[in-house]
Parts: structure tokens; sequence; C-alpha cells
């Protein structure tokens, strides 16, 4: 695959995306702007990004793009925690546009300098500039409670268990996707209801590298 257009037309063909809204965003954030020079772009595989961390394969991100989309419509709140290289915080502002917020929360500091970078080069760099889209240095674990609370949550590692500062984050109504588990992991769908109750889903089996401290992932 040379360009972004035919990978978004195999994640289709595939059936990965069904959602035409998906399809669009994915079209509009060029993915090769988010992946280290010299990286198979286009590729359905995860890819190294530096300081032990990765960008997820582009059919993951398919998924979660289209598990939460009733969660990014316009003026929507969304945080993304693990943000990487920023691709799908890029998306997430895109979705939920100039009126909304998309958070990223990402504990490696040059990875949020990158990101930001990617991202002002990238159809999202309006929304960066004008503040609906933010990239910040904080321990995802935490979440970002400034801008709480949030529709979708997006978690791009997985945690030993479900971390409660973002379940305390979710707006009742809200979703949130993230990968829980040691060796094996599984993707959850927890969803939180009008009266605050939790109702957890496993949509599938997944590898993603651990959600852990600043330092822990730097040694590992």
């Amino acid at each position: 695959m040379n360009n972004n257009k035919k990978m978004v037309e195999h994640l289709q063909q595939y059936g990965v995306i069904s959602s035409e809204k998906v399809a669009r965003v994915m079209e509009t954030i060029d993915r090769a702007l988010f992946v280290p020079d010299r990286t198979p772009a286009y590729a359905d595989c995860p890819q190294e990004i530096g300081y032990n961390a990765t960008i997820s394969a582009p059919h993951m991100h398919a998924t979660c793009l289209q598990l939460l989309e009733e969660k990014l419509q316009p003026g929507m709140h969304a945080l993304d925690v693990g943000s990487g290289t920023g691709y799908l915080t890029a998306c997430f502002a895109m979705l939920v546009g100039p009126q909304g917020r998309a958070i990223g929360v990402e504990h490696i500091p040059e990875l949020v300098a990158s990101s930001i970078n990617n991202i002002e080069k990238s159809a999202a760099a309006p929304l960066l500039k004008k503040g609906s889209l933010s990239m910040h240095v904080g321990d995802g674990r935490e979440g970002w409670p400034e801008c709480a609370p949030y529709d979708a949550i997006h978690v791009g590692a997985a945690a030993p268990e479900m971390p409660q500062a973002l379940l305390d984050q979710l707006k009742p109504g809200g979703r949130m996707v993230i990968p829980v588990g040691n060796i094996f992991q599984d993707l959850k769908v927890v969803d939180k209801n009008p009266d605050g109750s939790i109702s957890i889903r496993s949509e599938s089996s997944v590898r993603y590298v651990p959600l852990t401290s600043r330092d822990a992932q730097l040694q590992s």
C-alpha cells in the first residue's frame, strides 16, 4: 500500500471500517505524517516510535474510532491517553470539531513535542492553533481532569486493571475503550450509564505495550 486512501479502502474491503465518517477522517489525517521516517506508513501493523512505545496498526485505530464514533460528535470532549505520535488525537479533533475538545496525554515529553510537530503538518493543524486540540505531558493513568468529564476516552496502552481516575472522568452516557490485562489482554468497551453505573464488555483479544510509569517504560 503506497498511499493513505488505499490503506483506508483496504480496511473497508476487509470489513474493518464500515462507517463513512471513520473512513473520511482516516483519509483526511495522513498516517505518513505520524510515523518515523522510512517506516512503511500504510502497512497494517504497529510501528516502533522510540521510547519503548508504538503507534497502533491502522486496523486498531479504525476499530477504536468506530467503537467511539457516537461519542465523537461535534462539540463533544475526547481524551486520548498515551497519545504517542498524536495520530488518533488528531482524528478525534477532526470529529469533535472546533466547538469540541480533543486532549492528548503522553508521559514522554519528546513524544509530545514530536506529536505537536506531526499535527502541525496535518489537516488538524487549525484545531491545534485554535486550542480545541491540545497535547500535554502527564501520567495518562490520572487522565486530564481540567477538561473532564469526557464523552470519549481512548487508552493506547494496556492497563493491569481499570484506572479509577479515568472512570471518574468519563461523563454519564460516555464511553471508554481500553486494553486491560498483563500477558493476556482484552480490548474493553466501558460505558458509563446515565445513572453513573458502569457496563463493561470485551471487544477482542489484543496486544498493547503496558500502561505504566514513565521510568518503567523507559527501562523496559
